[in-house]
C-alpha cells in the first residue's frame, strides 16, 4: 500500500496519460479510483460516480457530498450526448437564509454570503447511476469508505485554500471538527481523517443514495437547518429532482461544439464569444498579441453582460437563441471595433494607474472572492463512452455547517440579473450557473472533452479559441495565459505572461492592466481527454494539483 504522502501533487507541469481508457481529475487519489473502476470492468459513469464520491472525501476544501453535480455524458451505443443538471436547489416557498453572512470579511464587498440550499450532489449521482451505471452502488461507494477511513495527506495547495477559507469553514463547531480536528489546520504532509464522514460513507454504501434525501442523514440535515432557524422540511429534499436535458450545440469554424444548455450559461456564452471573435477576424490576429487580447477582453465582457438575460426555460423564453445569432455577433464585433481608441492613451494610463500597473500586481484574488471550490472529472472508457463532470462544494447545504462529517458551503445564488448564480423562486426552477462541461465532436463522436473549476465562465471560451482557432494542441492550450472579462473601468486582469510589446500596445489602447500570477489557480484547472488519431490522451492543468492516468 502506497504511503499517503506519495499521493501529494504539486502545482506545475503534469505528464500526459495515454491508453485504451483515460481519466483526468483534480487529485491523484481520485484519478486512481477512476482507473481502478475502469480496470474492474466499470464504464465511464461508474468511474465518475466512484471518483466524485472519493473526491468529496479527500478534497473537502473544494467539493462536498452535499454540493452539486453537472455532467455531459456521451452514450457510445446510442451515439447521443446527454446533460445532467443536479445543482442544488432553492425551496420555492422559503426566503433566503444566510446563517453566517460576511464572516471574517471573506465576502465580496457589498455581496451577501452564501445561503442555505437543498443539496444536489447525491441525487445527481443517483440519477447517473440509475441511467448508466453497471456496477452496484455499494461497489462504487467502497473506495470512498476506504479513503475516509485511511485519511489523506494534506498538500500545500489544500493547506493554502484552508488558510484562506478558515474564517468561514471553522465558524461552527461541526466545521472545526472537519478542518481543525486537533484544534488547528492540519499541516502540509500530515494526515487528516474525518471519522464521522467514514461512518456516513458506510451508511451510504449500505442504504443507497436515498440515505441523503429521505434517510437518517437527510433527517439530521433538516434538524441542523431547523436549529439555526431555517424552516426546511424533508419534502424539500426531493421536490426538485435532477434534470436530464438535451445539450446545446453550435458550430464554430467547422467544429461541432456540445455544451451546457440553459439555465446553464456556458453554451450560449461560448457561442457568443467565439462568434464575436470570428466576425472580428481572429484568424488574422497574433495569438496573445494586443489585438487578440483587446478583442477577447471585450467579447468576454459583452457576453457576460448579455447572459444576464438568460434564465431557466421553466421561467422565461429562449434567450440562448438570440445570444447565438451570428447577426448579433456581427453587431457586437462592430461595437468592439468602433470602441477601439485611435489615439495613444499611454499617458492617460500613467496618470490614472501609474507604470507600476504594468509590472506589479495589485491583484489579490483572495480578497475579491468568497470561499469557493469545485472539481472537474474527465473520463473516456474503453468502449467509447465519455463523461465530463463537475462536482462542487457550492450550490448546496447549510453554509459553514457539517452534518455527519459532510462540510457544506451553501449556494451563492443572487437576485441580480447579471449574477453568475441566479434563480427565481418558482416550483421546478433550477439555478443559472457557469459550469463548463464541453465536448467537441468529430466524425459523429467526441474527440475532445474539457472542463474546469475556477472562473469557468471566462476560461472555457478561451480554451476553445486556443484549440479551435489557433490550432494549439490541448496541453499547450491549457498552458497559455488567461484573462477575466474587461471591467467597466477598463481594467483587465490577466495572467502576467504577455510579452513587452503586447503590454506596451495594450497600454496605448488605454487598458489598465492588472497582472495576475503567471499561473493563477483561480483561472481554471482544466481536466481534459482527447483523441489523437487512434490514441486516447488525458491531461491535468498546471494550475492545481490534479493527475491524469490511463488503462493500458
Amino acid at each position: 500500500m502506497r504511503p499517503l504522502q506519495d499521493y501529494i501533487a504539486d502545482q506545475g507541469p503534469k505528464p500526459l496519460a495515454e491508453g485504451r481508457a483515460v481519466a483526468s481529475t483534480g487529485n491523484p487519489i481520485v484519478t486512481e479510483t477512476a482507473i481502478d473502476i475502469l480496470a474492474a470492468g466499470g464504464n465511464a459513469a461508474d468511474a465518475a460516480i466512484a471518483a466524485a464520491l472519493v473526491q468529496a472525501v479527500v478534497e473537502p476544501h473544494l467539493t462536498s457530498h452535499a454540493g452539486m453535480v453537472s455532467c455531459l455524458y456521451w452514450d457510445r451505443a446510442k451515439k447521443q450526448a446527454h446533460q445532467l443538471n443536479a445543482l442544488g436547489t432553492l425551496a420555492s416557498d422559503l426566503p433566503p437564509f444566510r446563517p453566517i453572512n460576511g464572516v471574517g470579511g471573506w465576502a465580496r464587498e457589498g455581496a451577501p454570503g452564501p445561503q442555505a440550499a437543498v443539496p444536489g450532489f447525491m441525487p445527481g449521482l443517483a440519477a447517473l447511476h440509475e441511467r448508466y451505471g453497471t456496477k452496484s452502488w455499494a461497489e462504487l461507494c467502497a473506495p470512498a469508505v476506504e479513503w475516509a477511513e485511511r485519511g489523506h495527506a494534506v498538500s500545500s495547495f489544500e493547506y493554502g485554500v484552508n488558510v484562506f477559507a478558515a474564517p468561514f469553514c471553522t465558524y461552527f463547531e461541526s466545521g472545526r471538527a472537519v478542518f481543525m480536528p486537533e484544534g488547528f489546520l492540519t499541516p502540509v504532509g500530515q494526515v487528516v481523517r474525518n471519522p464521522a464522514l467514514a461512518e456516513t460513507m458506510k451508511r451510504l454504501a449500505a442504504e443507497g443514495p436515498d440515505y441523503f434525501t429521505t434517510g437518517a442523514w437527510a433527517e439530521a440535515f433538516i434538524t441542523a437547518g431547523n436549529d439555526l432557524g431555517w424552516p426546511v422540511r424533508l419534502d424539500h429534499l426531493t421536490a426538485n429532482p435532477p434534470r436530464w436535458q438535451t445539450p446545446l450545440r453550435f458550430m464554430h469554424r467547422g467544429h461541432d461544439v456540445v455544451s451546457l444548455a440553459p439555465p446553464e450559461r456556458q453554451g450560449a456564452f461560448c457561442a457568443m464569444v467565439l462568434g464575436i471573435l470570428d466576425h472580428a477576424g481572429i484568424a488574422d490576429m497574433e495569438p496573445f498579441g494586443a489585438d487578440y487580447v483587446f478583442t477577447m477582453a471585450h467579447a468576454l465582457r459583452l457576453a457576460e453582460q448579455a447572459c444576464g438575460f438568460l434564465h431557466d426555460p421553466v421561467v422565461a423564453g429562449d434567450a440562448a437563441s438570440v445570444l447565438m445569432d451570428p447577426a448579433y455577433h456581427a453587431q457586437k464585433a462592430k461595437l468592439i471595433a468602433v470602441s477601439r481608441p485611435h489615439v495613444d492613451l499611454t499617458e492617460h494610463v500613467r496618470l490614472t494607474r501609474g507604470r507600476a500597473a504594468l509590472a506589479a500586481s495589485g491583484w489579490n484574488s483572495a480578497s475579491r472572492k468568497p470561499p469557493v471550490g469545485s472539481c472537474e472529472i474527465s473520463i473516456v472508457d474503453a468502449d467509447g463512452n465519455w463523461i465530463q463532470m463537475m462536482n462542487t462544494i457550492q450550490s448546496g447545504g447549510i453554509p459553514g455547517m457539517a452534518v455527519g462529517g459532510v462540510f457544506m458551503m451553501g449556494s451563492h445564488e443572487q437576485t441580480a440579473m447579471n449574477a453568475h448564480f441566479s434563480n427565481f423562486r418558482v416550483p421546478g426552477a433550477r439555478m443559472r450557473n457557469i459550469l463548463g462541461n464541453t465536448f467537441v465532436m468529430k466524425d459523429g463522436a467526441p474527440w475532445l472533452a474539457l472542463g474546469t473549476p475556477g472562473n469557468v465562465y471566462a476560461t472555457v471560451a478561451q480554451m476553445l479559441v486556443h484549440i479551435l482557432d489557433f490550432g494549439m494542441d490541448p496541453q499547450a492550450a491549457s498552458d497559455a495565459p488567461r484573462m477575466l472579462p474587461l471591467e467597466d473601468d477598463y481594467t483587465l486582469h490577466i495572467e502576467s505572461r504577455l510579452n513587452a510589446k503586447t503590454v506596451t500596445d495594450l497600454t496605448a489602447m488605454g487598458l489598465l492592466l492588472g497582472p495576475m500570477p503567471q499561473w493563477d489557480w483561480n483561472q481554471g484547472s482544466f481536466q481534459m481527454c482527447w483523441r489523437d488519431g487512434d490514441r486516447l490522451v488525458a491531461s491535468a492543468d498546471f494550475r492545481r494539483t490534479g493527475a491524469a492516468s490511463a488503462l493500458r
